[in-house]
């Protein structure tokens, strides 16, 4: 891509995911995947007491996030903190980047803005419910790490 790209967020159609309870968000991709080498710039919505994705890490991807409006609650691997409007958060790839954003306002809509550096394939595991997910060329699917198998078998 060699294009510069120059959008308005209300101008991007939003995404919304609402599958499990506990988990929603609305997602406009103002800097889409496909439109770059390697950035994805997304702006998020997370109504009241939700969260968008469950405690998760990447293997190569790293992701930075911008707190424009509300309240949340992040857990990483050191704890939790309240993170608010204005914070930026870094998740590097790897098991210390682990990281759940929960909405905490009971009223009010949490927006963020999610910078992320993505690679051709990445590999996200959700060490709370033993899921591993594979993203990139072509790829979206998530597996039990429990079925694991043995390299050769079934050949």
């Amino acid at each position: 891509m060699s294009d510069i790209i120059h959008v308005r967020a209300e101008e991007i159609p939003p995404k919304h995911k609402d599958e499990h309870d506990g988990y929603a968000y609305v997602r406009r991709d103002l800097v889409p995947r496909n439109c770059t080498g390697n950035t994805l710039v997304s702006q998020y919505e997370i109504p009241p007491l939700k969260s968008a994705y469950p405690y998760h890490f990447h293997h190569k991807d790293e992701e930075t996030f911008y707190i424009l409006k509300g309240e949340g609650l992040l857990r990483t691997p050191k704890g939790e903190q309240i993170v608010r409007t204005g914070d930026v958060l870094f998740f590097p790839a790897g098991p210390e980047g682990a990281h759940k954003l929960t909405n905490t306002s009971s009223t009010e809509t949490l927006v963020y803005m999610d910078f992320d550096v993505i690679h051709d394939l990445d590999v996200a595991e959700y060490p709370d419910s033993g899921k591993i997910g594979v993203w990139g060329k072509g790829i979206n699917r998530v597996y039990l790490q429990e079925n694991d198998v043995g390299y050769y078998e079934g050949e």
